[in-house]
């Protein structure tokens, strides 16, 4: 069995760098499925050839349609000797003559050009990229590889930080909490922040520009503890613990409804009536009334009690705030407070 794994583990030969360290060679493979981080790879690599020399000559291809001899072609010198960024995309679904042109070009490259291969992953051009992985002083891989979604925050930290910036690791979690689906519109987010602040991106921050994409996922989990649906609410809080949600935006969602919960307790009125005086909407005074029907005075005091417990434990008064997140849904959920 450990042979077995040893024989299967690919050879390289080559630097393996990430998204953020591309740099020129004369052969660039950007592998794996992460195609945000593989377009930002290429991005930079083909701004930096064009710094180096504004008249770069671009070409991009794609693998499923590549014909004998053309990689050549597309390498080859123009009567002015541009230097030349051939971009070949798809290689996962390359044809077996793409796979004997590199595997030969990666003998000889051509002086002057820049060549790309963009493997999205799969055993399609293993050939290829053995070939490419072993051209040793001729090639680099950036590994673009989907980031777990514990390694979200991390991801945002290195990207404000990449710009110069810092960004507290409880504000990237939130964030995270926001756009935990999608690393392109999670990363374009932080950039956003980088251009609406100044300084060091807080928690604040993020409340302010995203605060209601925040609350939409911690609002649902306390919508169903509240409405005694503990095996929803601990079905949705493990789910978003596993995408990345943070405890804190759940506990002040718990907390925002009991306190509109605590001022509609034994006022009497229309809903609208209501609203003006709570300083909430009527949809929530009326939310609010439905699920006063199962406390009293004294279980909504010790709710709230628990929830300020639980927000000094997720703020780092506790030594595993998912568990105390957990311990409250639970007990808010069975009225067991």
């Amino acid at each position: 069995m450990a042979q077995a794994k040893r024989a299967s583990t690919p050879k390289r030969a080559i630097p393996v760098l990430t998204h953020r360290e591309v740099r020129p060679a004369g052969i660039v493979l950007v592998s794996g499925p992460e195609d945000y981080f593989a377009e930002t790879a290429i991005t930079r690599l083909r701004d930096v050839l064009r710094a180096e020399s504004p008249d770069l000559e671009i070409t991009e291809i794609e693998a499923s349609g590549y014909s004998s001899g053309y990689l050549t072609t597309l390498v080859s010198p123009s009567l002015f000797f541009e230097p030349r960024l051939v971009i070949i995309r798809g290689v996962q679904q390359c044809t077996d003559a793409l796979i004997a042109d590199v595997v030969d070009y990666t003998k000889i490259p051509v002086d002057g050009a820049t060549l790309v291969l963009r493997h999205g992953g799969g055993v399609r051009g293993k050939k290829l990229l053995d070939a490419v992985r072993a051209a040793k002083d001729v090639a680099v891989e950036i590994d673009c590889q989907k980031p777990k979604p514990s390694e979200l925050v991390d991801v945002v930290v290195a990207e404000v930080r990449g710009a110069g910036r810092r960004i507290e690791p409880q504000a990237a979690a939130l964030l995270v909490a926001a756009f935990n689906t999608d690393l392109a519109e999670l990363i374009g987010a932080a950039r956003q922040l980088l251009t609406v602040t100044s300084d060091t991106i807080t928690d604040e921050h993020v409340d302010k520009y995203f605060g209601g994409r925040v609350e939409t996922t911690g609002f649902k989990i306390a919508d169903a503890a509240l409405a005694g649906r503990v095996r929803d609410a601990l079905a949705l809080v493990r789910h978003g613990f596993s995408t990345g949600l943070h405890p804190v935006p759940i506990v002040s969602a718990v907390a925002s409804k009991l306190r509109i919960m605590a001022k509609v307790q034994g006022l009497s009125g229309s809903d609208a009536q209501i609203a003006s005086r709570a300083g909430a909407s009527p949809w929530q005074v009326g939310q609010a009334r439905r699920e006063l029907r199962d406390w009293d005075d004294s279980s909504l005091g010790r709710a709230i009690t628990l929830v300020a417990e639980t927000d000094h434990a997720v703020k780092g008064g506790g030594k595993d705030p998912q568990f105390a997140v957990e311990r409250m849904l639970r007990c808010i959920a069975l009225r067991d407070v």
